[in-house]
């Protein structure tokens, strides 16, 4: 066993944080309330972004590009120079598990928070550390991990393990250069964009393929070491519930778990980390099958994303210890002190359209806000860790992750029902999120009851993703929010003045529309509410659908409102997107759902449906990675045309209709933004 000490360690006042986003600004908190200064470095996409302007100093690395800037390890040791920074941080993802950055530190005599080079190569290659592991009497999965990587005997080893197979970047993380191969027709193409992914992302394209277990569990354990030989671990969590390998929602203490198992588990993971000579925070990553058996992963060198609901279970500030261990104090509690209370959950909040296969979205928060006291949350119970405030731009360049919202609860239930309320409390504008699907997620029945495992997105897709039936008082909801604008808007000191359908004698009834956005290949649904009052200050009478309800609204903090209607009230969140009174969307969201329906009055309803389009266009700005098709090659409905690439992943577009495509307006390599027209396209007649 190896055993690399820091005991050495210098003390420091000056922390440079490597990092980017909600990480950066967390540990600048930290230091901040440590006595320590706080350094911020920046790309050109960042030169306004929150972390630089909550930081004491901020030095620019380069252009928008990571490899330009974050990952350029000259730029930001230079950067520590210039600053007289002791010691770096480097949150996660960037420079945070790379051994060359490591030992230029060491080199430079830089402090560098985190494990030693060492540590990180043993665990950066995942086949050697499937060795390794071995050695140390850590389970693992059946698999291949072996040096030799031509395509027919990776072939083979799939063949041998038995498809479903899992392809992994041997150097990968963050589910790149990763796929679920269900049959050997597959695994070629899914091969090459395996490898097209590692090596985009870290330079590097072996693959190691493991036996693709169909219901496991994804659990993972925090350990912790320092330089005096001690290490513990901090319980686990459950990440199960995952999209393209990424993780989605993120629990602790995991559901079901015995506290043997738990003992099991973490004393491997403290056993993984020993057999490398490990320093500071790790996580050890296991699948836990059905029948509780648990294989080993990989180990993230590194603190994680969800590293929230493991302070909020134990009570303890990873980060401050990750400062302190790198200063060279011991661990400031042993194994048997540490205590597991009440649940957590963290839901990451991202810069997508989860309705359009997750494509990452991009533009300006014009609001990003959270109500507690509104929404009648504790400030102890709600953490919003966030790297971005109302007037940020979100940009392509980066991971599309906003924020992580972790919530605390005295047990499982009560902590999901404060997730349920939080989100509803969060008022995002300007910029796509998946909130509305987190929170189909967090009232899924199937989640509720802790039914997990990590296909759990893939296993529940007819119903996290079905076209619900909105019901008539969401209806009526919508109807009175919009109806309510427009009385503001036509208010006027002279009748003659208002658009709102004034009369002298008797009310007026105002007809109007609220449709549901229409999916693809199913007609608009359209409502038609009449509503109509006596005076301002008396209620609406609205009627649809055979229903009538009187129905009330009152301005609440921020965009909440209350709306009342036939005696029941509800707090929601709601807002009107678009101008004029011709065509607005409405934006409802509260404990329960999040709904958008189209606001039109009566006459502005088109029932035309729009045929396929002649053109494709970006839906995301990006870079073109491979061109799928033959220029007047006739081509089917579904059938993949384009392979782009933004923030880390790629993203495959498909002929909407049957047809063929005239002419390509992009090559491999070419760089688009999103709305450029990417092809033309003829569907047939």
């Amino acid at each position: 066993m190896t055993r690399t000490t820091q005991q050495n360690a210098p003390r420091f006042d000056t922390l440079l944080i490597a990092n980017r986003g909600e990480i950066a600004c967390r540990v600048m908190r930290t230091a901040r309330r440590m006595g320590l200064r706080s350094v911020a470095v920046y790309s050109d996409a960042d030169a306004d972004a929150r972390h630089v302007r909550e930081a004491d100093e901020a030095v620019r690395l380069g252009p928008a590009a990571a490899r330009e800037s974050y990952l350029n390890v000259e730029a930001v040791v230079e950067a520590a120079r210039r600053t007289g920074a002791g010691a770096i941080h480097p949150g996660y993802g960037f420079l945070s598990e790379n051994g060359a950055f490591v030992e230029a530190l060491d080199a430079a005599g830089i402090t560098f928070v985190g494990p030693p080079a060492a540590a990180i190569a043993a665990m950066g290659d995942k086949s050697a550390a499937k060795a390794r592991m071995h050695d140390a009497g850590v389970p693992l999965v059946p698999g291949y991990h072996g040096e030799a990587q031509d395509d027919a005997l990776l072939s083979d080893e799939a063949e041998r393990i038995g498809y479903p197979v899992l392809l992994k970047a041997s150097r990968g993380g963050g589910g790149k250069g990763m796929r679920v191969v269900e049959s050997g027709e597959a695994f070629q193409a899914a091969l090459d964009g395996c490898r097209r992914e590692s090596q985009a992302a870290f330079n590097d394209d072996r693959m190691l393929i493991e036996k693709y277990l169909t219901q496991p569990r994804h659990v993972e354990v925090q350990v912790f070491c320092d330089s005096h030989g001690n290490g513990v671990y901090l319980f686990e969590r459950d990440c199960s519930v995952q999209r393209r390998h990424q993780k989605v929602l993120e629990e602790a203490p995991a559901p079901g778990m015995t506290e043997d198992l738990r003992r099991e588990m973490g004393e491997a993971a403290v056993r993984a980390a020993r057999e490398i000579g490990y320093v500071g925070a790790g996580t050890v990553e296991f699948l836990l099958d059905a029948d509780q058996s648990f294989y080993f992963m990989e180990m993230n060198t590194r603190l994680q994303v969800e590293h929230p609901v493991t302070e909020m279970i134990t009570g303890q500030d990873l980060v401050e210890w990750q400062l302190r261990v790198a200063m060279g104090e011991p661990l400031p509690v042993t194994q048997d002190a540490l205590t597991l209370t009440g649940h957590s959950f963290e839901a990451r909040l991202y810069a997508e359209d989860p309705e359009h296969d997750f494509l990452p979205a991009t533009g300006t928060l014009t609001r990003f806000a959270m109500d507690l006291e509104g929404a009648g949350l504790e400030a102890d119970r709600v953490r919003l860790d966030s790297g971005v405030a109302t007037g940020d731009a979100v940009s392509m360049h980066y991971d599309p992750m906003l924020a992580k919202l972790i919530v605390h609860g005295d047990d499982r239930a009560q902590a999901l029902a404060t997730l349920n309320r939080a989100l509803a409390a969060l008022d995002v504008r300007g910029v796509v999120t998946n909130r509305g699907f987190l929170q189909r997620l967090a009232t899924h029945p199937a989640f509720r009851d802790a039914h997990l495992d990590t296909r759990f997105i893939e296993r529940h897709e007819d119903t996290l993703f079905a076209r619900p039936e909105t019901a008539p008082e969401d209806i009526a909801a919508a109807a009175l929010i919009g109806l309510h604008q427009l009385a503001r808007e036509s208010r006027s000191d002279s009748p003659w003045d208002r658009h709102d359908g004034f009369r002298l004698n008797a009310p007026h009834t105002i007809r109007i529309a609220l449709s549901e956005p229409a999916q693809e290949g199913d007609a608009e649904r359209v409502t038609v509410v009449e509503g109509k009052r006596t005076s301002d200050a008396s209620p609406w009478q609205l009627s649809l659908s055979g229903h009538t309800f009187a129905a009330t609204l009152a301005p609440l903090e921020g965009d909440a409102v209350a709306v009342t209607i036939d005696g029941h009230r509800r707090r929601i969140q709601a807002r009107l997107v678009g101008e004029g009174h011709e065509r607005n969307v409405v934006e409802m969201a509260d404990s329960r759902r999040e709904t958008r329906l189209i606001w039109r009055r009566i006459d502005a309803i088109d029932h035309g449906r729009q045929e396929a389009e002649s053109t494709l266009t970006a839906p995301m700005h990006g870079t073109v990675v491979a061109l799928l098709a033959e220029t007047g090659a006739r081509v089917e409905k579904g059938m993949p045309l384009m392979v782009m690439e933004a923030m880390k992943m790629e993203h495959t577009l498909t002929a909407p209709a049957d047809g063929h495509v005239e002419h390509f307006h992009f090559a491999a390599g070419d760089t688009v933004g999103q709305g450029d027209v990417l092809l033309e396209f003829a569907a047939d007649e």
